[in-house]
């Protein structure tokens, strides 16, 4: 009885003023953004390191060290590495490499994962999981038995000028659209599962085919997760380097990423020219981040609440 007379007691001014008090924030929430700000500041470290160092003269760095206050800012390493490695050449091998990959990629994937989500087939699980599986192998394990397979494989000289798999841009658009498939279909069968069934149920009825439902009922539906896919495939086959030094021997037909190894002398490197050339390299990704930005958020959000 007490404690209700007290707390009836009191007036609007001080209930307004018990209300008011602010609410002490969980101490896990303020752990988890403390650790967020030093995640975010550990990964944006080795850019802005990158930067720096682009931006200082080289006879500066090797008099007083990379690591010291600067004397001077330039950009005259950016147009160094620019002119001196050719960079439109090589942009260029990467677009053939990247854009052929990355369609190849998105329309076989979303054919198989039609297929394994829409078609009753009893081998549709042990195909997902086939699909899924290769993307357990590391790709250094298999590189040994792909050099010989490139060396062995015959192409027409219109996709090959060695007439081979090896050395050829045909060669790295085709393992990178074998080690990218089986993660896409992986993400696009998650996704097609959640399309409601309702929906393929009434096309059957209006007469649909097969072709019909895929083409027109269920890309358009997956169009966020596909600008997804196509943002992190482009960012992970333009990067790559792995394949183009393994499975190619002319400097000139290597993608852009590769191609920043021929601004490296056998005896001196300037890294200020390779700093400012890698952060030139990096700039087509960040444009195609920044396009395909809102789609890219989408899909994620989409896939998440849905199934």
């Amino acid at each position: 009885m007490t404690t209700q007379t007290s707390t009836m007691a009191r007036t609007p001014g001080q209930a307004s003023r018990v209300e008011a008090r602010p609410r002490r924030r969980p101490v896990y929430e303020v752990a988890a953004q403390t650790f967020l700000i030093c995640a975010s500041v550990l990964w944006l470290l080795p850019i802005g390191f990158a930067l720096y160092v682009a931006v200082r003269p080289y006879a500066e760095t090797q008099k007083y060290g990379y690591v010291s206050l600067p004397h001077a800012l330039t950009l005259r390493n950016f147009t160094d590495a620019w002119n001196q490695s050719d960079f439109p050449h090589f942009f260029l091998n990467s677009v053939l490499i990247t854009v052929p990959a990355v369609v190849i990629v998105l329309f076989l994937a979303s054919g198989v994962a039609f297929v394994l989500t829409r078609i009753n087939v009893k081998l549709n699980v042990a195909l997902l999981i086939l699909f899924t599986a290769g993307n357990l192998l590391p790709q250094q394990v298999l590189i040994t038995p792909l050099y010989w397979l490139y060396l062995k494989i015959p192409l027409p000289s219109f996709l090959s000028g060695s007439g081979l798999l090896y050395n050829s841009l045909t060669g790295l658009v085709v393992i990178n659209v074998a080690f990218q498939l089986g993660f896409c279909v992986f993400v696009l069968s998650n996704y097609m599962r959640s399309i409601p069934d309702e929906m393929y149920e009434a096309a059957l009825v209006d007469g649909a085919g097969v072709w019909t439902r895929f083409w027109k009922l269920t890309l358009p539906l997956c169009r966020p997760a596909l600008a997804a896919l196509a943002t992190l495939l482009t960012t992970w086959i333009y990067n790559d380097f792995f394949w183009a030094i393994t499975l190619m021997s002319s400097g000139d037909k290597r993608p852009v990423t590769s191609a920043l190894a021929n601004l490296q002398g056998q005896f001196v490197s300037n890294h200020n020219l390779i700093a400012a050339a890698a952060l030139i390299a990096a700039i087509p990704t960040l444009v195609v981040y920044i396009l395909l930005q809102k789609q890219f958020v989408a899909g994620l959000a989409l896939g998440s609440s849905k199934g």
